[in-house]
């Protein structure tokens, strides 16, 4: 019944697009290293790696979309995946993997496209800052792991992007830290999103203690499939059925 509910079934060999799907947050994270190591003063060629980075996104973002909408008008849905092992100790495997399917298509255009027109518009509003060059290199860096957020298929991944995305958020709230406000919004800041993703580390070990994997999908093997999903459903229903038998009903 839930894989009735859930039919997802990923392309066993992947495309090339799905293949390079990665260059679309790597780009921009490799250019926010770049800009990182320029000096003030040079600040059209920060604006120049970083608008032209997300340019390539964008337009592999919109080739990727086209080629998944291909294959929603040929009744052929895309979804493929491409997982690896990032490491291995002992036995156990840590695995990272993407995932190319309508839904990250689609926000990935989306996120792409929004995020270039933000750093344009940033061209005027940052014109007479003296710290150019030091916020397109947090901008660029915040798209790129918002990106990666969008095509992650382990929650691990999801995590050390999502960690990325809040680091860049404490630097740009504070980004003028010279004014008080300014600098005691990214302090709480930084604090909440710190206690919301401590849970967010429990919950990733226990899953893992309970799968065996971080994939969200691999072949029928992960987190979101087949034998994990039962087994994570019927827990609940596990422990409501014990609670009643101990109290009578």
């Amino acid at each position: 019944m839930i894989q009735a509910a859930i039919p997802f079934h990923p392309a066993i060999v992947s495309s090339a697009a799905a293949q390079a799907l990665w260059l679309i947050p790597a780009v921009p994270i490799v250019a926010s290293g770049l800009i990182a190591l320029l000096r003030r003063p040079y600040r059209k060629i920060a604006a120049t790696l970083a608008i032209g980075a997300l340019s390539f996104s964008l337009l592999f973002s919109l080739l990727s979309f086209c080629y998944v909408l291909s294959g929603w008008a040929q009744n052929d849905p895309v979804r493929e995946v491409v997982n690896f092992t990032w490491f291995q100790f002992g036995s156990t495997a840590v695995d990272l993997g993407w995932i190319l399917d309508p839904l990250t298509a689609i926000m990935l255009a989306m996120v792409s496209f929004v995020s270039l027109l933000i750093f344009i518009y940033s061209l005027g509003y940052m014109a007479h800052d003296e710290n150019f060059t030091r916020f397109f290199c947090f901008m660029s860096l915040f798209a790129g792991a918002m990106l990666g957020v969008v095509i992650s298929n382990s929650l691990l991944l999801l995590f050390m992007c999502w960690e990325i995305v809040g680091l860049t958020s404490y630097l740009l709230i504070g980004f003028w830290y010279q004014r008080p406000a300014a600098a005691a919004a990214a302090k709480k800041a930084f604090l909440v999103t710190r206690v919301g993703d401590v849970f967010f580390l429990l919950g990733i070990v226990w899953l893992f203690s309970q799968t065996g994997t971080l994939l969200f999908y691999n072949y029928g093997t992960g987190s979101l499939e087949g034998t994990a999903l039962a087994a994570l459903v019927a827990q609940p229903a596990a422990l409501g059925l014990s609670a009643a038998g101990a109290i009578g009903l």
